[in-house]
This record gives C-alpha cells, structure tokens and sequence, in this order.
C-alpha cells in the first residue's frame, strides 16, 4: 500500500491464514544432552532474568559466550560446542545446581498459592497491558526507555505476584536505535537487525495449535501480521510483526522500528497496536475482562472494544460505558507535545466505514479525540481519556499535573475533581538488585524478604547491617562500573580506532575512589542534562580537588529525531574531552537495561534535575535507592513523595522564578549541596576507611524507598483500586468527559 493512500478500517474480525509466514521462523537448532533438556525450557522462559541461579548456569556453561551472546542464553545453547554440552551434563556440581534450579522454575510456574490467589479467590478474569514496547531484558530490544522498562517491571511483578495478566506489543525486527558518539560529540543513529530464531521468542499458537499468521479484515486494507510469544515468568507477551509473506513493502515497516516514521506510519503502528491486539487476543482465545493501555499508544483497543459490543447488539452509548468501566488508561506525558495528534482528515480516512460499525456519525466520531481548547485534531490522549473510566499519572505529582492539563475536559470540575487518580510507579527488585547486595539482605533481612518487599517495618532492619560491610558491597559495585566502562572504551578503541580524546571522554580515567554521580536517562531538554555546567569554574574546583575528588558519568540516547537532545549530548561530550576536567567527566554510549544496572548499582549520588514539574516519576532514581544509592534530585516525580532529609538531598523549590533564574537558582544550590554537605560527608571517613555519616544516608535510601516504590505494590494497588473494581461498575454511572464541537 503506497504510503499516500489510506484504506478505511471495518468492524471484522482477524482470519488465521496458516499459508503465510513469518520472516525468519525456521528457528535455531538446539541439541541438548537428555539429562539437560530441560534447560532449553528455562532458557525461553525470562523468568531466568531477574533468577540469579539461573542466570549462573548459562554462565558456568561457558562465561566467555555468555557475555559475547549479549546475556542470551537461547543464542548460547545454539552456539556452544557439543563437548562442552556433554561435559556439564556430566558435571556433579553443575548437575546438582541444574536440578535445584528446574525445581525452584516448577515450584514458580505452578505454585500453591501466589498473592492474587489469597487476596482475590474468586477473581478468574485476565487483564490485558498493552504497550508499544516492553523492557524485560536486554537480550530483547524492543524498548527505548522508561516507559518499555515500566512495562517490563510490570510484568515482571505480575508473574511473582500470580495476577492474572497478557502483554500485547510489537516485535520490532530493528528494535530501538543504536548509538555511537562521532569525535565532535555528536549522536550517530544506527539500527541492528534482531535474530529472532536465536532469541527467547515462540510463534504464538492458535487454539487449533498452528501458528498465530492472521490476515486482518481493515477494510480494503489487507494486513497480515505474525505474533510472536515471549514468555516472562508466568505471564506471556504477545507481539505483533507486519513483516510478514503478503505484506507490501510499506506495510512491513509498521512494526519496522520503534517510535520510527512519520505521521502516517505512527497512525498505522497505533491502528495495529489497539485494534490489532485486541483482535489478535480474540483470535488467540485470550478471555480479558480488563484491559489497561500504558499510554495513548495504544487507545484505539478502546475503540475496537466498543466495536465488539455494538456488533453484539448493543448502543454505542451502552457499549461506551462497559468499556469505559473496565479500561485503565495510563498517562505519562507532561509535556503537551509528548501526546500524539493526528489530522482529523488523516484519521477519518483510515476509519470512514468503522464509524458505522460503531452505529455514531462521522462528526460525533472525530469529536472522540478532540481535546477542549486545543488546536483541531485527533488526540490519542483525548480519546483514552473519554473511553476509560480508570485514569491515572505515575507519581502524585504527575497525576495532579494531568489533571491540571486536562481540566478543559470536565469544565465544571475543579482541578482537585478531576476524575484522574495516580499511581506512584516502582521498580522490580529482583531485576534492579545487585547480586550482591541482595545476598547481603538475604542474611539480614531473611531469605524470604522478596515476598514481602512492600513491608516497611522489615526494611528498617537494613539499619543492623555493619556500615563496614554494607560499604564493601557498595565499593564492589562501584568497581565493577568503572571496569564496565573501561571495557566499553577499550572495545571502541579496538573495534573503530577512536581518537585518544574519544576514549578520554568515553571514561578510560575513571577513579574508583573519587565521589561518582551519575546522571543517565533519555536526553529531552526538559530534563537539563547540563544544568551543573552553568558555572564552569565552580564545578571544575568541585570535581579537581585532589583531596576529596568527583566525578560525573553521563549516559543516555537522544530520540533519533531529536536534535535538542542530540546538541544536549554533544557538549557534554566536547566537556568530557577536554584535558582540563582531567578524565571527571564522562559520556557513556548506547545506553541500555544491562548497563543501567551497573549505573544504579554502582554510583554514588544520582543527579536528576528536570524543570518542575515535568517529571512524570523518574524511575532510574527508586533503582538507585534500593541499592544505596541516594539522589540528589529536585522535588519532583517520585523524589517529592520519597525524600525525608535523611535519604539523600533536593534543591529548595524555586518554581515561582522566571526560567532563567530559575536555573540559576537550581544550580547554585546543586554547587552549595556538593560543596557543603554531599562531599564533606562522603570524604568523612572513619579509621576503617568507612564514611559512617555516608552510610547511614545509603541505609535510609533503601529503607524509605524499597517497601514504597517496588513493581509489588504498584501492581497490587493497580489490581484493588483500577483493575478489578471496574467489574462491578460496568454498567453504573461514570463521570462523563466534555466532548467539544
């Protein structure tokens, strides 16, 4: 289909059409010793990911292909050689922690009673998270940041917890991009092409056992799209792949990239995304009852949801209410631009014989996504926000900025009446742990403290730990940081014969000793990756004292279309190479989850300063935390619920101040923080080398922050307070958003 045409969208339903296929489904063969077998089974399942055990045997087999597989244990299995097979299949030691391992993964797959079954024993219904993308594991790219990560935490916590719930994505054959930093400092965009036979992906399967290949009836439209399934614990991700035999060339790339395209490609991710999953659930025989969309991405399921009951005889009015009371709508966005809007004209093309099937006009269907106040256009946050009946941010303070934003859609509310809750999001401990660090709670906390990481009073008990101890762990992960950096220099000098200020600025001079702050997240201009450079010569005396020396290490990619981002990136790194900041200063490239652990495992201090208030929460901070690792943020996102004086430090508040003094403000008081109390008090030491006053800071941080902002209770408040009670009210009486003219 050429890109300037649109075909129109009917109410049909998905047709299996088993004669196509999906590009690359041959799969990799995987011989294995009989008396292993069973590790193909762990393998496909990411259960092993956030499972240290698990991970150790893939890494016993052989530690040098483990780390050149990327962390794959499905690509390892193919690639180890036969004799290294037979050899751990007669190895004691490897045997007996092989068996320890499957029992613990059976025990997990099919467990006595799990959370949901205890609190919600008469709850069978599915819930059904759609996401445009999932980060569960850097072995599957198919994320770009916080969002992907949320989703794959959520997940994750999902399966420990025993909920009930199905992902639905894409399966994006070139992922996210992929950076290099050029000599100038500027971001080179890339894309690799992911093996799927050599990744821990199935085809989906119908009911009838055949692959999941369906032809989907979008009116003139002939899509086709594969459905892979990946397995996370308990809980299965199916996504969607239009790179398909029957596609056109135009039609392929839907789910090409993610966040790629222009205006008409991302209409067609979002059409496939809503609609699409919510067919492909239908046809797969997933039986949701509940359907939550993290963002606006995904808010035509809402659409196509309404579809099926009109279809089934209901009004369009009676079928709105029904959806609307078992949809969670998830939003994150802040800033107005992060929402998608698309020319109505555009829309209206694509959907000019769905709004018959829905039984509504073609005026009352565009007034669906217009937003009160806004310029004219179809806006994916309105429509979520008119077909949902569950709203919520991802901190209280997002969640009070979105009712603010859109307060025009209930007039006659006040901001406070604003039918838009929030749930503050969390991390999953296991994944975002380090090992060591967990092994140490395991002895003072008690091995079961996974199963009630949402209890405060058992966190207080990190307390007791020795501060002599609780610092030579801290001290590994730092170490273990700086040599992961220091490999990924010594790679790119051997790989691509950098300059030698490339690898200064790539982080070759790090010092394990010197206080590390870390600051790595997506770079937008909001979050002001360099507001602790206003003052050059202020901070220079702050990093190059030879006494009590810092340093700052930068990660982070800019969106590829974003040259703001991309200009942010490249004077930190022109910075970083400069001989003057003698190697304090440092850009690590191609950011992603497997370095992000290093990065919250190992820094000292994590720097996050966003222009109020426009941090939605700031997740990479709650990683931070449960690892002892304090922030020095401002008071926004989850930082304003989390910071109690004693956990780490904030800025005094300055949003009442114009910008440009407001970034003044901020950054002398960022310098003040350092100079009078963050560095005096790491450099503080005791005859034991161990910084006392630091540490008890370190042990706050966990215990303020693990019990409150772990993945456990943000799924379970989602499950009691959005997900279940919808059930109940699906027909009752819901607070109706303005629809403009």
């Amino acid at each position: 289909m050429a890109d300037s045409v649109a075909q129109p969208l009917d109410g049909k339903q998905a047709q299996a059409v088993p004669e196509k296929k999906l590009n690359g489904a041959s799969g990799l063969s995987i011989q294995l010793p009989p008396r292993i077998a069973r590790l193909k089974d762990i393998a496909y399942n990411l259960w092993w990911s956030w499972y240290p055990d698990a991970r150790g045997l893939f890494k016993y087999i052989d530690r040098t292909l483990w780390r050149n597989t990327n962390h794959n244990p499905v690509r390892l299995l193919a690639q180890c050689r036969r004799e290294r097979l037979e050899a751990v299949a007669k190895d004691p030691t490897f045997l007996q922690w092989f068996d320890a391992v499957l029992a613990d993964f059976d025990l997990y797959m099919a467990p006595k009673k799990t959370w949901f079954q205890a609190a919600h024993p008469t709850r069978k219904e599915s819930v059904a998270y759609f996401s445009a993308e999932f980060g569960v594991h850097n072995s599957l790219p198919i994320y770009s940041g916080g969002l992907g990560v949320l989703a794959g935490d959520h997940c994750k916590a999902a399966s420990d917890l025993g909920l009930p719930l199905v992902g639905v994505g894409f399966m994006y054959p070139q992922g996210y991009v992929k950076q290099r930093i050029g000599i100038e400092g500027w971001q080179q965009n890339y894309y690799d092409f992911i093996d799927w036979d050599a990744s821990p992906v199935t085809h989906a399967r119908l009911p009838d056992g055949k692959p999941c290949v369906l032809r989907l009836s979008l009116g003139n439209w002939p899509l086709h799209l594969g459905v892979w399934k990946v397995q996370v614990g308990r809980v299965p991700l199916y996504l969607m792949d239009t790179n398909v035999e029957g596609n056109d060339a135009a039609d392929r790339e839907i789910s090409g990239r993610l966040y790629g395209g222009d205006q008409i490609m991302r209409l067609r991710q979002e059409i496939v995304l809503g609609i699409g999953g919510t067919r492909i659930l239908r046809a797969l025989g997933v039986d949701a009852r509940v359907f939550h969309a993290n963002e606006g991405h995904a808010a035509f399921l809402m659409l196509e949801r309404v579809q099926e009951l009109v279809s089934q005889g209901q009004s369009f009015e009676e079928a709105r209410r029904q959806v609307a009371a078992t949809t969670v709508f998830t939003t994150h966005t802040p800033v107005p631009a992060g929402h998608d809007v698309f020319p109505e004209d555009l829309v209206a093309e694509y959907f000019k014989t769905y709004w018959t099937a829905l039984g509504i006009s073609r005026e009352e269907f565009l007034r669906l996504g217009r937003a009160p106040g806004g310029a004219l256009g179809w806006n994916m946050t309105a429509l979520a926000l008119r077909l949902a009946d569950r709203r919520n941010g991802v901190s209280r303070r997002n969640g009070h900025v979105s009712r603010q934003m859109w307060q025009p859609m209930w007039p006659e509310r006040s901001v406070d009446d604003v039918p838009i809750t929030h749930v503050t999001n969390g991390v999953h401990l296991a994944t975002w742990t380090k090992q060591t660090v967990a092994e140490m709670y395991d002895h003072y906390l008690g091995k079961d403290w996974r199963e009630h990481q949402d209890e405060r009073q058992m966190w207080r008990r990190v307390h007791q730990i020795p501060d002599e101890e609780f610092w030579s762990v801290h001290m590994r992960a730092k170490r273990e940081l700086i040599s992961l950096v220091r490999q990924i220099v010594r790679d790119r000098w051997m790989r691509d014969h950098v300059d030698a200020s490339q690898v200064l600025a790539g982080g070759a001079l790090l010092d394990s000793e010197a206080l590390t702050i870390g600051f790595a997240r997506r770079f937008a201009a909001y979050k002001r990756a360099t507001l602790i450079f206003r003052d050059m010569e202020r901070l220079k005396k702050i990093l190059m004292d030879p006494w009590r020396p810092v340093q700052i290490l930068f990660a982070g990619k800019a969106h590829p279309a974003d040259e703001n981002g991309k200009k942010l990136i490249q004077q930190i790194y022109q910075l970083a190479r400069d001989a003057g900041v003698g190697g304090h200063i440092a850009f690590v490239e191609d950011y992603d989850m497997h370095r992000a652990r290093y990065f919250v495992q190992g820094c000292d201090v994590w720097l996050n300063n966003p222009i109020f208030p426009l941090e939605a929460c700031g997740t990479s901070g709650q990683k931070a935390a449960v690892n002892g690792v304090p922030s020095l943020s401002v008071l926004d996102g989850w930082w304003e619920e989390g910071y109690n004086r004693e956990n780490g430090w904030a800025p005094p508040e300055t949003a009442e101040l114009p910008p440009d003094k407001r970034d003044e403000a901020e950054a002398e008081a960022v310098y003040s923080l350092l100079e009078e109390k963050i560095v005096p008090l790491y450099f503080d030491r005791a005859p034991n080398d161990v910084p006392i006053g630091w540490v008890r800071v370190m042990k706050e941080a966990v215990a303020s922050a693990a019990p409150v902002f772990c993945a456990n209770r943000m799924v379970k408040e989602y499950t009691d307070r959005l997900y279940f009670p919808g059930l109940e009210r699906e027909n009752s009486e819901i607070l109706e958003p303005h629809t403009p003219t």
